[in-house]
């Protein structure tokens, strides 16, 4: 298509990548059935398609966005299903971000939205506001339940989640002659630190040792899905200096969560342009490692006759292009594993979007969940904290898989199925 940015619009580098993806999309439409929103809402507003156009026509003219685009464009989930599907190989991903980023600077929200973005990105970013925030819910359930619109949908989550559980197996020493880093998170590390136990112990059986990054703090991918591009890159240089600081020795870094390690994957976007911090970011992401390549799998592993549905995140199938790793090792592990129906379509999750857009979001959550059920699995197992806490409250038990993993190697059974007194006469205890 088309596009008319001036040269002083394309003397930046985001800009000129975004004017980049306009000019391959031919509007063909075929990514419209891959849209989360479109196959909800039918509105073409609400499907790429549309919000490349409206995109484009804000880029290109400047001032103060429309608040039909503002509305249609925070809509979108950043599933980037849409990216996979494209036949003319449209990077969405650099569209949406462009625009976000602009929104956030030339489109002034109500108080209230300015607010709830506020809390997102500085409290959700933050474990110990984390702790803090669980604990108020859980101590004010029964009002917090009542609370509508937003609020409630954030004050519902907390109260659900389960206390965190720690230490309860710790890691047996073995001859480890390899390590990795190991970046803890912000939200999983206040919700579910044993995730991260368990996958201490799972590569510590292979001989490799998680060391944490220590300072690293957030990846950043909240605040820049917000549009908040300077706290992005400062939350991203602090990781990158902890990085460098452990480097020596390091063979690779990992993350558990498919939402943090997509966005890693990024960082030399995110500093597009930046002579110093550019090649900075892609020694970072080029040194990347998903869990699944880590976590190699073991002839020795008994058989567990459990029914598991895994959902595939968006962020592992569209950003990082693992889909199928994590259920082979689930398959060869003695689980069996069972495809979810329409698996492409986000849960409705997407980082903060299930906080900012909680009707969509509780509507792709019930369609992913009627599908779940359709299976008859009898766990979900997920790589992303995002999914997990989404999902979680579902009919079955949500597992992140490499809890799975260390419980068929010898780790205590997961929290999640003692809670749930989950009765296996499929499985071998």
């Amino acid at each position: 298509m088309r596009t008319g940015f001036s040269l002083t619009q394309l003397a930046d580098p985001l800009i000129a990548d975004a004017e980049h993806s306009l000019r391959a999309c031919m509007h063909c439409g075929i990514c419209t059935a891959t849209c989360p929103t479109y196959v909800l809402l039918g509105d073409e507003r609400d499907g790429p398609r549309g919000r490349i156009v409206m995109m484009q026509k804000m880029l290109e003219e400047g001032g103060a966005p429309s608040a039909e685009t503002v509305l249609h464009v925070d809509r979108c989930l950043s599933c980037l299903a849409c990216r996979t599907a494209c036949p003319s190989s449209v990077d969405y991903a650099r569209l949406v971000d462009v625009a976000r980023a602009y929104i956030e600077t030339h489109y002034k929200r109500p108080l209230g939205e300015r607010l709830l973005r506020w809390f997102i990105a500085h409290a959700l970013t933050r474990p110990n506001h984390i702790r803090f925030g669980l604990a108020l819910a859980r101590v004010f359930s029964p009002i917090s339940r009542a609370l509508p619109g937003r609020l409630g949908a954030i004050a519902r989550v907390g109260a659900t989640l389960p206390r965190p559980e720690r230490n309860r197996l710790p890691a047996q020493p073995v001859q480890q002659s390899r390590a990795i880093a190991l970046l803890p998170g912000c939200v999983q590390s206040a919700v579910a630190p044993e995730i991260d136990e368990a996958l201490t112990r799972v590569l510590a059986r292979r001989g490799i040792a998680a060391v944490p990054l220590e300072g690293a703090g957030c990846c950043g991918a909240i605040a820049h899905h917000l549009g908040k591009t300077a706290e992005a890159r400062a939350w991203a240089r602090r990781l990158i200096e902890s990085f460098e600081r452990a480097a020596e020795g390091i063979e690779a870094i990992a993350v558990s969560g498919t939402g943090c390690a997509a966005h890693l994957m990024e960082l030399p976007h995110v500093f597009r342009g930046d002579a110093v911090w550019e090649p900075r970011a892609r020694a970072l992401a080029e040194k990347l490692r998903d869990v699944s390549e880590l976590v190699l799998p073991r002839e020795s592993w008994p058989p567990r006759r459990l029914r598991v549905a895994f959902h595939s995140a968006c962020s592992a199938q569209n950003g990082l292009g693992l889909d199928r790793q994590p259920q082979e090792l689930l398959r060869k592990a003695g689980f069996e594993v069972l495809e979810i129906p329409e698996g492409h379509l986000c849960c409705g999750s997407a980082g903060s979007y299930s906080l900012l857009q909680p009707e969509i979001a509780g509507e792709l959550r019930a369609r992913k969940l009627r599908n779940i059920a359709s299976t008859g699995a009898d766990v979900i197992a997920t790589g992303n904290i995002g999914c997990l806490i989404h999902l979680s409250g579902a009919a079955q038990p949500v597992i992140h898989y490499v809890e799975l993993l260390d419980w068929v190697e010898g780790g205590a059974k997961p929290r999640i199925l003692r809670r749930d007194q989950l009765e296996l006469s499929r499985a071998n205890n």
